[in-house]
């Protein structure tokens, strides 16, 4: 059943935001935090403002639009979560991107997104600090046997201090998603440099990769456990080797972290506690946790030494937003058996944020300050 909309009518206070096209005056955030989304289809019968996914902070649509004598299409949302959020129109049932915004990938296509003001968010907002660099790579992999496109972060003083050397966050993304989302919706350059500048966080580099790997050569990408074990090979056979090499970073595990959400934090558990002799930091954004977690089995005994375990692995992190409630169960579950167990492992909570990228923003806001710390 479609949800009907709040209000046909925009309220007088509203504003565009950053994620609409220069110039264009919708979609519009109220005070309130409704939204009012406006299509011109003049020929349409039917129109609808689709969220995209069931955990998406616009509500639960499909909301229904009302047409004026124009031919515009209108709706104004309930008050949304703070935070970026995927969304498309449904006309007469053809999905069609809102030709108001610039276009995200995620859902295995490009979206149109909204990003809703959060009066705690300026952590992820451009400020007057120094700005490190987004740098597009291209490196060949020998396990795929393909060119692969990264987007490498350097930090503000990266050109300014060419003797120096910095520690590396291996950073992913979720399923449906691509290379591209840590630097777009998740604004990690800007959370960097604001910790950075904060002197919160050391300077390090940034690794993007695309985590949807073919099984094999040829192949297209999919899902499942193969698809982690071909994306495991290309991290530690050929991206940390070109990284080591185009890049000044500190080559060893203990200047090395990898961390990943929803989809890429399974991929950083199973990369990083299989090859802690690459990896001393490893965080888990919105996972499935360490199901049925145990001591001498799980990930092939790498607890079984707990002690052993703690020495190695300077940082286990793991977080959820607490409106993903089934899954921030499991990973908290997880995490207070690890605990129980005398394996140290953090446990962060998002307030209010479901399995979004404000969850994931603020979870990297909580992780990067832990990294590399002397």
């Amino acid at each position: 059943m479609a949800a009907g909309p709040l209000s046909a009518q925009p309220p007088a206070v509203s504003q565009p935001v950053w994620t609409n096209l220069p110039g264009a005056e919708y979609p519009r955030v109220h005070s309130d935090l409704r939204v009012t989304f406006r299509l011109q289809a003049p020929n349409a019968q039917k129109v609808q403002l689709v969220p995209g996914g069931n955990d998406n902070g616009l509500g639960s649509g499909p909301f229904e639009m009302t047409k004026d004598e124009k031919g515009f299409w209108t709706v104004t949302t309930p008050p949304a979560v703070p935070g970026f959020h995927y969304y498309w129109f449904s006309v007469d049932g053809l999905a069609v991107n809102d030709p108001n915004t610039y276009t995200f990938f995620g859902w295995n296509k490009e979206c149109s997104g909204i990003d809703i003001p959060d009066p705690q968010g300026d952590f992820y907002q451009v400020k007057d600090v120094p700005h490190g660099d987004l740098r597009s790579r291209w490196y060949y992999s020998k396990t795929t046997q393909s060119w692969r496109h990264i987007i490498v972060y350097t930090p503000p003083d990266y050109d300014a201090n060419p003797k120096g050397r910095y520690p590396v966050l291996y950073l992913q993304h979720g399923s449906g998603e691509s290379e591209r989302s840590w630097a777009e919706q998740g604004r990690v350059n800007f959370i960097l440099d604001n910790l950075i500048a904060a002197k919160k966080a050391r300077p390090m580099i940034i690794v993007l990769e695309n985590g949807m790997v073919a099984s094999k050569p040829g192949a297209a990408p999919g899902a499942g456990g193969r698809r982690n074990e071909a994306f495991a090979e290309v991290v530690i056979q050929d991206l940390i080797p070109y990284i080591d090499g185009a890049f000044r970073s500190l080559p060893d595990r203990m200047n090395r972290a990898i961390a990943g959400l929803s989809m890429g934090a399974g991929q950083a558990l199973q990369i990083g506690l299989s090859n802690l002799d690459k990896f001393a930091y490893i965080g888990a954004f919105s996972g499935g946790g360490i199901r049925n977690f145990d001591l001498n089995t799980s990930y092939n005994g790498v607890f079984r030494d707990p002690a052993a375990f703690n020495k190695r692995v300077r940082v286990l992190w793991f977080g959820a937003g607490s409106a993903e409630a089934a899954r921030m169960t499991a990973v908290k579950e997880s995490v207070e058996a690890m605990n129980k167990a005398g394996i140290k492992a953090v446990w962060f909570e998002s307030p209010g944020t479901s399995h979004e990228w404000q969850t994931w923003r603020r979870s990297l806001h909580d992780f990067a300050p832990r990294l590399f710390q002397r």
